[in-house]
């Protein structure tokens, strides 16, 4: 690592410490040429995930994308942020873990219904109606049974 005030790129690590995130690693360092200090941050490398959409297209994962449809479907019900965000972490972890570059909507969509279903039923229902585009009050119904016979 190269020192920001002389250049010179003989430095060491004096301290390191995780961020409050646990995402990132902070190092303080110090220069052994002038002696000033200088802190880094040091981020794990994450594969660019693109999501095929319903029609085809592609775009790139975007986590607010995912976080707000939970949040929305999770409006005036006793969930958390934090489970919220729990949620979207384990989902998050679970798409680069696959290892894949490409990710179909459809799969996230089924994951976020699978992870609602065990925090909120009524939140469960909210995101399957839209993500699944009910079309009339038949395949609500039917959706609503389907969570009455699991019990």
């Amino acid at each position: 690592m190269r020192c920001p005030f002389c250049n010179e790129d003989n430095t060491k690590v004096v301290d390191s410490r995780p961020s409050d995130e646990n995402n990132l690693i902070r190092r303080r360092r110090q220069c052994e040429a002038c002696g000033k200090r200088f802190t880094t941050y040091e981020k794990i490398e994450t594969i660019p995930l693109v999501i095929i959409k319903k029609d085809k297209t592609r775009e790139p994962y975007n986590r607010n994308k995912l976080m707000n449809g939970v949040v929305r479907s999770c409006h005036k019900r006793s969930v958390s942020m934090s489970e919220i965000e729990g949620l979207v972490d384990e989902i998050e972890n679970s798409l680069y873990n696959s290892l894949k570059k490409e990710i179909k909507s459809k799969d996230i969509g089924e994951k976020v219904m699978e992870k609602l279903k065990t925090i909120d039923e009524v939140a469960y229902v909210r995101f399957a109606s839209i993500y699944r585009e009910f079309k009339d009050i038949n395949t609500f119904m039917d959706e609503l049974k389907k969570i009455l016979n699991d019990k």
